[in-house]
């Protein structure tokens, strides 16, 4: 009970910090920008609120300037239950991309930012 207590306080802060030290977005001209999130309406980011990788990458996110699904996975269950069942397991961040009809999953924030990196930074 303590143990969770001092994570969620912990988790909070971590985002209350990270709230007010964002880094600056991309800009992009209007073209690109509405391209970029194109692109981007095919992803959703699987995450829990307080996790510090969670914030990470939701910090690359804001940098790239695009808005990506976020889907919460520790408090709503069917969010949950599409993770596990889809993705194979109950893990965040995990970024789910939609691709020719089909759905792939990225664990792992480096990989997700990776990934995000290639697919944005040069947009």
């Amino acid at each position: 009970m303590l143990l969770k207590l001092l994570r969620n306080g912990l988790g909070l802060l971590i985002v209350f910090i990270s709230s007010i030290t964002l880094p600056k977005q991309i800009q992009r001209p209007e073209e690109q920008q509405k391209a970029a999130q194109q692109l981007a309406n095919k992803l959703s980011l699987y995450q829990f609120y307080g996790c510090p990788f969670c914030v990470k990458t939701r910090r690359a996110i804001h940098a790239l300037n695009i808005k990506i699904e976020y889907r919460d996975a520790a408090n709503n269950k069917q969010h949950r239950s599409e993770l596990l069942e889809q993705g194979g397991e109950i893990k965040v961040p995990c970024l789910r991309i939609e691709e020719a009809g089909t759905s792939r999953w990225l664990y792992e924030s480096s990989d997700i930012i990776n990934y995000l990196n290639k697919q944005f930074a040069n947009s």
